[in-house]
């Protein structure tokens, strides 16, 4: 395939993008107190859109209250009250001929009760090692219907507020990923056990969905595969993928790993031990001498698996073989050369990036005109982790003693 037919048209479901190449959801810690988008993404979102993304994918905007992440800023979609601001902000993409689609998700384990001021929820009562100061309750059918019901509502929200689809976020330890996930989902009941009871939330919520906004794109993020023991491995993941086809789903997504496994999802050659040890809450109150003795450590224990980049190529390849609705490959995906091999192979039809939309909002625009080939990022992650103390922004492995202090602080 030559470059150019990375910028040709495209769709998926309906949805016209420009090109092939998609802003990847990625959370921003920008929006409102309320969950409601700001002007800060606002900025961003436009940017991107001038920038020549194909289509952007928001960062995750929470269906209720205990489903929202422990870090700041995060959107929400649980609230009628919230679709004007959307409707402006979609408004204002839309100028730019760019589709703009919501991910909604839960976090599920991964947050704290400190933060969202309820109990956290599971399938399963499993501690996590990175977020959980206590034990999470496992979800009875009544809190399961719920979350249903919440994703359904929140989709029919994206309907009134303009946005081209949503996107089911199913990957990276949250809570969807949770019930699919041997490692995480230990119910003996009808939503554990069989990939398709584990399925079953994930069946539940498309049909209702579906029941209730026809044929509204209903895009999916999942995981590929996981390092936990009993976790998620590529036959299930390629089960999965086929099981959300005959659900309804528009196009799969495929990425990989938890947050509990470090850099698994967002991987590079250098552990951010620096910003973990200025932003992160169980880490930034150690006393400066002793963070010099935990860095060593925590890189020791914490070592990003390999390869750095590209990691998720086979394992879309393998879905995108079982399935014919479009696949969508994301991690470590950084050059035109990459990109053309993924979708020269067949392993994908579309792929996403998240890391260099941070630190170059307009990349796609600079590859279409032949002035770059890769992204500047140099995969250090701090982006990643210093979204705890404040909003998106690419750091390219610097972090300032002052400008680490006052992210913190905000």
């Amino acid at each position: 395939m030559m470059h150019s037919a990375i910028f040709d048209t495209a769709a998926i479901s309906g949805i016209r993008l420009q090109n092939r190449l998609i802003r990847s959801a990625t959370h921003e810690s920008m929006a409102e107190s309320s969950g409601a988008p700001s002007a800060a993404h606002e900025k961003l979102y436009t940017d991107l859109a001038r920038g020549g993304a194909g289509a952007v994918i928001t960062g995750y905007a929470g269906v209720q209250q205990d489903g929202r992440t422990s870090y700041p800023g995060m959107l929400m979609m649980h609230d009628d009250a919230l679709i004007p601001a959307y409707r402006q902000l979609t408004d204002t993409v839309h100028r730019y001929d760019t589709p703009i689609i919501l991910q909604l998700a839960h976090c599920g384990r991964q947050t704290r009760s400190a933060i969202t001021g309820m109990k956290t929820v599971a399938p399963s009562a499993m501690k996590d090692l990175i977020f959980n100061e206590e034990r999470p309750l496992e979800l009875g059918e009544n809190a399961i219907e719920t979350i249903i019901s919440n994703f359904a509502a929140a989709a029919g929200r994206a309907v009134k507020a303009g946005f081209d689809g949503v996107q089911i976020h199913m990957a990276h330890g949250y809570l969807l990923a949770e019930f699919l996930s041997g490692y995480t989902n230990r119910r003996r009941d009808r939503w554990g056990g069989s990939t398709s009871n584990k399925f079953r939330i994930v069946s539940e919520i498309f049909r209702r969905i579906r029941e209730e906004q026809g044929d509204f794109p209903v895009l999916a993020k999942i995981n590929g595969f996981d390092h936990r023991r009993g976790g998620m491995r590529r036959d299930e993941a390629v089960r999965v993928a086929m099981l959300l086809e005959a659900s309804g789903c528009s196009a799969i997504e495929v990425s990989s790993g938890t947050i509990e496994e470090g850099l698994s999802i967002m991987r590079g050659p250098r552990f951010p031990s620096e910003a973990l040890l200025a932003c992160h809450f169980r880490f930034r109150s150690i006393p400066e001498p002793l963070k010099k003795a935990v860095g060593p450590l925590l890189r020791a224990a914490m070592p990003s698996p390999k390869p750095y980049r590209n990691y998720n190529i086979e394992t879309a390849k393998a879905i995108k073989e079982a399935v014919s609705i479009p696949v969508i490959a994301v991690g470590g995906i950084h050059t035109l050369e990459e990109i053309s091999a993924a979708l020269e192979s067949g392993a994908a039809d579309f792929v996403s990036m998240s890391r260099p939309f941070i630190i170059e909002r307009d990349i796609v625009r600079k590859m279409r005109e032949g002035r770059q080939t890769a992204s500047r990022c140099i995969m250090c992650n701090y982006c990643a982790i210093m979204v705890e103390g404040g909003p998106l922004r690419c750091w390219h492995g610097k972090l300032p003693r002052k400008r680490a202090e006052a992210a913190v602080q905000q």
